[in-house]
C-alpha cells in the first residue's frame, strides 16, 4: 500500500492563520508540529507499511515504531510459534505429565537406590523433598524434574494463598531442581507482590536469559523499571514486548505511550529549571507579530526621530526602529532594547506601549507570568490600548484559561468595538475550541471593519475549508490571489489547501509563487514555510527524499532555529530508516522548544526514536519480526 504522507508542518501561533487539516487544540502553544505529527499518528492508527527498506508500524495506542528491515527473512526470522504459545499456556499441565512419567521412570531405572537417595524420595503427593545446593547433586535428571514440578505447583498454591515468603522459598528449590524461565517468572511475581522491585529485574532478566522473548517476563520487568524510575529500560522492554506480539496488547502498547509520557515530563521539567529564556525562530515571531494590523506609531517616536539611546524613550524607539527593519528585524535586541527602556523609566505617555512590548517579548520567550503581569500592567496606564487586552487573552488561552481570555475580548470591545483586531483574534479563540461558525462570523465582522488586513481572508477561507465548503474556500482563495497578488501568505496557504486535496501540481506552483515572492520581499528573513511545504508535497507526490531533505536543509540554513523545519526533517529520516541521524534532529527540537508543552512532545519523539536503536540493537531479529508483519495482520 501507498505510504500516508508526512504529517501536516505548518505550525503557526494561534494569532495567525491555521491550516486547514490542523486539529483544534486546547492550548495554542501546543498547535505546533507535534500536534501535527500526533494528528497524523492518530489517522493512521493499525498500520504497517514498507519503504525505502523500513517498517513502520502504528499502534492503535498511537505509538510508532521505525526499524530498518535486516536482510534476514521475515520466515527465518526466530519468533515464538502458536505451538510455543500453547505450550507455555499449559506448562503446568505439561510439567505435571513429565513428573508423572519421571516418577515411573525412576522406579524401574533406580531399584536399588541407597538409603540416603530413597529418603529423599516423594512419598506421597503432598510430601515434598528437602533440597538445597547439596542434596540436588545426589539428584538424577528425572528427579530432579520430578521435584522441580512438585515445587512449583506448591509455590503457585502459597502465591494463590497470599504467602510470599514461602512462594519464593518453594519457587527457588525448584530453580535448584531445574532452572526453568517460568519458575524464575514466578518468583518475580511474588516478589512484585511485596513490592521488591528490584527482585523482579533480577528474576525476569533470569528468565529472559532463558527465553528472550518471554513477553510476560518482558512485561513484568519493564513495570518493575518504571517503579524504579528507569523510564529507557522500562521503554525498551514493554517497546520489545509489542513487537514479539505483533502490537496486539493493547496494554502494552497503551504502556508505551504512558512511559513515554511520564519520561518526557520528567526530562522536560529538569530541563526548564535550568534553561534560559530565548525567543523562538524569526519565522515563529515574525508569524506572531504580522497577526496584528500595522498602526501609525505614537507622535515624537517616528523613525527619524532624535532621542538619546541612553533614555527610556531613546531605548523605545531603538526597539521599535529595530522590529521595523528592511533589511531583517532583529528580535532579541528589539526585545532588549524594550527591557532597557522600562529600567531607565521616565517614558510618560509611551508607558503603557513600553509594557505592552514588553510583555510581547516575554511571551514568546516563554515567560507567561511576567508578561501576563506586563500586559496587566499597560492596560492599567492606558485602558484604552485594546491590544493589550488582545494579547492577555492570548496568554490566558496558552495557559489554558478559556474563560479569562473571553473576558479579556468583552472588554477590548466595550473599550472599542470598531477595533477590526479583536474579532480577528477572538476568532482565533473560536477556531481552536472548534466553534467554526462563530469563528466565520468573527473574521468575516474583521474584514467588514477593514478589508486590507490579508490574515482575516485567509482564515476565513481555511475556516470554510475546515467547515466542508469546499467551494466557498476555494472562492475565498481565487480571491485572495486577485486582491493581494504580492502577499507571499495566500500562495502559501492556498497550496496547503490543495496540497490537501492531493492536487500536486497546483499546491506546488503555489509554494513556489510564495518562495518566490518571499525572496523578493525579504531577501534576508524570509518566510520558510513555503519551502517546507515544498518539501512535504515533492514526497507526496513522488516519495522523493533527496529533494525533500534538500528543501527543509535550505529552510534550516535561512532559519536555523525553525522548529517546523527540524521537525519535518526528522520525520523524513525516520520514513527511510535513517533513524540515528532523525533522532539528532529531534534532540535539536527539544532544545528550540519554547513551551513546557512542547518540549514534552519533542522529548517523547527523541525517546521514542532512541528505543527503537536500542530494539535494533539488543533485539536484531525483531527487525525481520517486524519486516514479516503486513496490514492484514494488524488489529
Amino acid at each position: 500500500m501507498a505510504p500516508p504522507s508526512l504529517p501536516p508542518s505548518v505550525p503557526i501561533p494561534v494569532t495567525t492563520p491555521l491550516p486547514p487539516h490542523a486539529t483544534p487544540v486546547s492550548l495554542p502553544a501546543d498547535s505546533s508540529v507535534w500536534d501535527r505529527i500526533s494528528t497524523w499518528v492518530s489517522e493512521n492508527k493499525a498500520v504497517v507499511y514498507t519503504i525505502a527498506g523500513v517498517a513502520v508500524v502504528v499502534t492503535t495506542a498511537g505509538a510508532v515504531y521505525y526499524i530498518r528491515n535486516s536482510s534476514q527473512s521475515a520466515d527465518s526470522a526466530p519468533r515464538p510459534s502458536k505451538k510455543e504459545r500453547r505450550k507455555r499456556k499449559q506448562l503446568e499441565k505439561e510439567a505435571e505429565a513429565e513428573a508423572s512419567a519421571a516418577v515411573e521412570a525412576a522406579k524401574k531405572a533406580e531399584p536399588s537406590q541407597t538409603s540416603s537417595t530413597k529418603a529423599a524420595t516423594v512419598e506421597s503427593a503432598d510430601e515434598l523433598p528437602e533440597i538445597d545446593e547439596t542434596t540436588v547433586e545426589q539428584l538424577s535428571e528425572q528427579l530432579r524434574k520430578e521435584y522441580a514440578a512438585k515445587l512449583k505447583e506448591a509455590g503457585n498454591k502459597a502465591y494463590k494463598a497470599n504467602d510470599h515468603t514461602k512462594a519464593i522459598e518453594l519457587y527457588t528449590k525448584a530453580i535448584l531442581c531445574k532452572p526453568d524461565p517460568v519458575y524464575y517468572s514466578n518468583r518475580a511475581a511474588c516478589h512484585n507482590a511485596k513490592g521488591d522491585w528490584q527482585g523482579v529485574v533480577d528474576d525476569s532478566t533470569a528468565a529472559l536469559n532463558l527465553d528472550p522473548q518471554y513477553i510476560k517476563a518482558l512485561n513484568r520487568r519493564a513495570g518493575a523499571y518504571d517503579k524504579l524510575s528507569m523510564y529507557s529500560e522500562a521503554l525498551l522492554d514493554y517497546t520489545a514486548s509489542c513487537i514479539i506480539d505483533g502490537f496486539k496488547n493493547q496494554t502494552s502498547a497503551e504502556s508505551v505511550e504512558r512511559l513515554l509520557k511520564k519520561f518526557a515530563e520528567t526530562k522536560a521539567k529538569e530541563i526548564l529549571a535550568d534553561k534560559p529564556a530565548r525567543l523562538p525562530s524569526p519565522t515563529f515571531v515574525t508569524n506572531y507579530l504580522q497577526s496584528f494590523r500595522a498602526k501609525p506609531r505614537p507622535a515624537g517616536l517616528e523613525e527619524t526621530a532624535e532621542i538619546p539611546d541612553d533614555t527610556g524613550k531613546g531605548q523605545l524607539l531603538v526597539g521599535l526602529n529595530l522590529l521595523e527593519s528592511k533589511a531583517s528585524p532583529a528580535y532579541d535586541d528589539a526585545a532588549a532594547a524594550f527591557e532597557r527602556a522600562l529600567e531607565l523609566g521616565d517614558l510618560g505617555n509611551y508607558e503603557a506601549l513600553a509594557y505592552n512590548l514588553r510583555g510581547t517579548f516575554r511571551c514568546l520567550q516563554g515567560k507567561h507570568e511576567e508578561a501576563l503581569a506586563d500586559l496587566t500592567k499597560s492596560i492599567e496606564l492606558d485602558e484604552t490600548m485594546t491590544q493589550s487586552y488582545i494579547k492577555r487573552a492570548s496568554m490566558n488561552l496558552e495557559l489554558g484559561f478559556p474563560d479569562k481570555a473571553e473576558e479579556d475580548f468583552t472588554k477590548a470591545v466595550a473599550q472599542n468595538s470598531a477595533d477590526p483586531d479583536i474579532y480577528y483574534h477572538r476568532a482565533q479563540l473560536h477556531f481552536i475550541k472548534g466553534e467554526f461558525a462563530e469563528a466565520q462570523k468573527d473574521y468575516q465582522k474583521s474584514i467588514d471593519l477593514d478589508g486590507d488586513f490579508i490574515f482575516s481572508h485567509i482564515q476565513l477561507g481555511v475556516t470554510q475549508y475546515k467547515m466542508g465548503s469546499i467551494a466557498s474556500s476555494m472562492a475565498t482563495f481565487r480571491r485572495c490571489v486577485k486582491n493581494f497578488p504580492n502577499t507571499p501568505d495566500v500562495y502559501n496557504y492556498y497550496g496547503e489547501l490543495l496540497l490537501d486535496q492531493g492536487n500536486f501540481p497546483e499546491a506546488i506552483d503555489k509554494f513556489d509563487k510564495a518562495i518566490e515572492l518571499e525572496k523578493a520581499n525579504k531577501p534576508v528573513g524570509m518566510n520558510v514555510l513555503p519551502l517546507i511545504n515544498k518539501s512535504l508535497a515533492i514526497f507526496q507526490r513522488d516519495q522523493d527524499f533527496a529533494e525533500a531533505e534538500k528543501l527543509c536543509e535550505k529552510a534550516l540554513i535561512i532559519d536555523p532555529d525553525c522548529d517546523i523545519a527540524v521537525a519535518t526533517m526528522a520525520q523524513l529520516l525516520l520514513q527511510q530508516g535513517k533513524v540515528t541521524e532523525a533522532l539528532k534532529y529531534f534532540e535539536r527540537a527539544a532544545g528550540l522548544a519554547r513551551t513546557e508543552g512542547e518540549l514534552v512532545n519533542a522529548l517523547s519523539y527523541a525517546e521514542a526514536t532512541r528505543t527503537q536503536l536500542q530494539v535494533q540493537e539488543k533485539y536484531p531479529e525483531l527487525a525481520s519480526k517486524l519486516q514479516g508483519m503486513t496490514p492484514g495482520g494488524m488489529r
